[in-house]
């Protein structure tokens, strides 16, 4: 349920509001526009009264919300969700920001001498693969724990935040210096997984499963936004379709849909989107082009003898170009954007 308050309304009567919305046992989420305050109302709402609602002074409006996405959902939050990190990372509402580094971290010269690589092209934060699920039991499943540390190295000496992939409750330990907390495709659907990382006030970057429809992706973005952490990015990395010229299919209507959907910051991954290195940058071109806020591409200084994901990894010198080009593209996109939104407001 949402409920539109007047503009400006007396804060002793909105305090009153939801306290007696609370006294109901509903959750009241409270966010704050430019001209309305919007209360978002979660939980069992068939109690709510909405004609007493409506008969209130403060209240201009309540609406019932069909989809189950509640705390996810642009109805709730219309403002853009902007996730911080440091003093000069934003991601969000007009921000773009590019995350580079390889798929996998092999040893600590690779990861420091490729996060050097990637900050002087441009990225502002570095991937890298610790803990790697592959579908072969005999392929390399990555450095696990060492990798971590070898990320925090490589930070150390770039000042670059780290992003890397969880797979299981375990391992959420090793995690604690860790910027932002990476769900993979294969864990979209990991509830007990979604529910812990509710419970850490850190960004978690959630991948779209290989062959989920738009709400089941924002309904796992609920169990985590449910445990109380709001710092979520969506990431749409492609999805499993007939085609087998390319390892996936980027969903590329899904980034402004997404973007209608949900105030989240979608970030989208042509690396594995593709799976070839040649289409990685027109595909991160029009991603940027239509509204994305932001990439994750697999880099590494020598491709061809990469342990993991060779064939879909930049080197540095394709990433800077990528980075130079996209950049271009991002004014347009962001104008584009606001033009839209002037449209509607009509």
């Amino acid at each position: 349920m949402i409920i539109v308050l007047k503009d400006r309304p007396p804060k002793n009567q909105v305090d009153q509001l939801i306290g007696w919305l609370k006294g109901l046992h509903v959750d009241v989420h409270v966010s704050e526009g430019t001209h309305h305050t919007i209360l978002g109302v979660i939980g069992e709402t068939s109690v709510v009264d909405t004609a007493f609602l409506s008969g209130l002074d403060i209240v201009e409006s309540v609406k019932r919300i069909q989809e189950p996405y509640k705390n996810a959902n642009r109805k709730f939050h219309p403002e853009d969700t902007v996730i911080e990190l440091g003093n000069n990372i934003r991601l969000g509402s007009g921000s773009f920001e590019f995350m580079a580094g390889p798929c996998s971290v092999e040893t600590e010269e690779q990861i420091c001498l490729v996060a050097h690589l990637v900050k002087k092209a441009g990225a502002k934060i570095l991937r890298g693969g610790a803990f790697k699920p592959r579908t072969s039991p005999y392929s390399f499943q990555g450095l696990r724990e060492r990798g971590i540390k070898l990320l925090l190295e490589a930070k150390q000496e770039t000042g670059l935040p780290i992003i890397t992939e969880i797979m299981d409750l375990s391992q959420l330990p090793l995690f604690e210096d860790v910027d932002i907390v990476q769900v993979g495709a294969r864990n979209m659907q990991n509830f007990e997984l979604l529910k812990e990382l509710g419970h850490i006030q850190k960004p978690i970057l959630l991948k779209r499963g290989l062959a989920n429809t738009l709400e089941e992706f924002l309904m796992s973005a609920e169990y985590i936004m449910a445990g109380g952490n709001e710092q979520v990015l969506l990431c749409e990395r492609g999805i499993r379709t007939f085609e087998t010229a390319v390892r996936n299919t980027l969903d590329i209507s899904a980034i402004p849909l997404l973007k209608k959907m949900s105030h989240l910051p979608v970030i989208v991954d042509p690396s594995h989107a593709t799976g070839i290195a040649d289409l990685v940058k027109p595909v991160s071109m029009a991603a940027a082009a239509v509204g994305a806020d932001g990439l994750i591409v697999e880099v590494h200084n020598d491709p061809a003898h990469a342990l993991c994901d060779g064939k879909q990894s930049l080197n540095p010198k394709a990433f800077e170009d990528l980075v130079r080009t996209v950049d271009q593209i991002i004014p347009y996109a962001f104008r584009w954007k606001e033009r839209k939104e002037d449209n509607e407001s009509r």
